[in-house]
């Protein structure tokens, strides 16, 4: 029997879960006040978040969970045993425009499993993206998981209708990308990428005649790495995501725990890592792209490579490093007030600014949005000083949580 669109609906939302790599901000270019449907400046079952805090919500569904991948990993890989659905591309328009007009979304994260071949697969995206802005008048957000082995003039079109762009890299390493997912390679991935960043280049250039061309993918580019499914450390994952930063210009990169399937290799993990650890690296990368740590800095704390899952990375770098601290607000460059912990870069802008006026006091510090459980062992102002306090031997234990009593059963 057939499955209603209901029935698909339940199947293909739930598949696309395990897609982390879901954000967006960055875009202002469609806004319905100017005409159409859709805005990506209204604030708000997939939520997103802005740089501002917005929440943004998003209808986020595969097109097809079938796969003729097998990817160890994936809950969808053509030899899981788990229901099968697929939309049309005339349901997915209908249901984005029927879920927007009812207030529940304001766009469309859109990815799929690869059907028959990838340029097929891309084929049907692009004609969803291109039928909701074309026919429909669609302007609220679209996200559009782009398929590394589609043809590049597939991806050109992709990136006229989306937002944004994802492809993901799926492994940290080529090695285990090799070893789990033996149908995808690395050097096409990271090809496709490339193409992405010089279309999105190409599309701020003036032609000679001073006209610009067609907006591609304005929202960036993103991607999306596994975490704990191989032995990748954090110092390698976060070593990975420096590079595509640096090489790709991607807005985003998204750290999803490995969770385990049903029926999977044995090569993989039996038990998922614990959910923290990919707390603990959005935190870490957050600290390389706006507060000017380096890999080795933020991993450098513990031998192994990974990141204390007790604390913040931030917290962690601060105290092995205690001989650079505590630190005098009133005189301390920004790139050293940017690492003390409880310090944010809204703060520290914060204290640039007044400081030039007049002398900061503790008060001051918390109207500013500092968080100051966490930075008073760090710092000096002229009434606070934090005396034995920076060295006592017990300063870990006061953030770190509390010991946890182990049930037997």
């Amino acid at each position: 029997m057939p499955l209603t669109l209901q029935q698909k609906l339940a199947i293909l939302s739930d598949a696309a879960r395990y897609d982390a790599s879901c954000a967006s901000s960055g875009t202002t270019r469609r806004d319905s006040r100017k005409g159409g449907l859709g805005s990506t400046e209204g604030s708000g079952i997939c939520h997103a978040y802005a740089p501002d805090g917005r929440c943004i919500s998003l209808l986020k569904i595969l097109m097809t969970n079938f796969c003729i991948y097998d990817c160890a990993y994936c809950v969808n890989r053509v030899s899981s045993n788990t229901p099968r659905a697929r939309f049309t591309p005339e349901e997915v328009v209908h249901l984005t425009i029927e879920f927007y007009r009812r207030n529940y979304i304001e766009g469309l994260f859109l990815s799929s499993g690869i059907i028959r071949s990838p340029d097929k697969t891309m084929e049907d995206m692009v004609r969803i993206a291109r039928l909701l802005r074309e026919r429909e008048g669609f302007r609220g957000y679209i996200h559009l998981k782009t398929i590394p082995d589609a043809a590049p003039e597939l991806i050109e079109q992709a990136g006229l209708y989306a937002d944004r762009l994802s492809v993901n890299i799926e492994l940290p390493t080529v090695r285990s990308l090799e070893a789990y997912a033996p149908e995808k390679d690395a050097g096409t991935i990271r090809a496709a990428m490339a193409e992405v960043k010089a279309k999105r280049t190409a599309s701020k250039d003036r032609t000679h005649t001073g006209k610009r061309p067609p907006r591609f993918a304005p929202a960036g580019q993103s991607t999306q790495m596994i975490v704990g499914a191989d032995e990748s450390t954090d110092r390698t994952i976060l070593g990975q995501s420096t590079q595509l930063y640096g090489d790709h210009g991607l807005k985003r990169v998204y750290y999803s725990a490995f969770s385990p399937i049903p029926e999977s290799s044995a090569k993989l993990p039996l038990i998922k890592p614990p959910l923290v650890r990919e707390h603990r690296l959005y935190q870490a990368d957050w600290l390389l792209r706006f507060y000017g740590f380096g890999v080795d800095e933020i991993t450098g704390s513990r031998p192994d490579g990974n990141l204390d899952l007790e604390v913040d990375p931030k917290l962690a770098w601060a105290l092995a490093h205690r001989d650079r601290f505590p630190v005098d607000v009133q005189k301390a460059e920004r790139e050293l007030l940017l690492r003390v912990p409880g310090f944010g870069a809204k703060t520290v802008k914060r204290v640039l600014a007044t400081r030039r006026h007049r002398t900061l006091r503790y008060e001051d510090l918390q109207r500013m949005g500092a968080n100051l459980k966490h930075a008073r062992p760090f710092i000096v102002l002229r009434d606070w000083r934090p005396g034995a306090l920076t060295d006592s031997d017990d300063l870990r234990a006061r953030f770190a949580p509390p010991p946890e009593q182990l049930s037997l059963f």
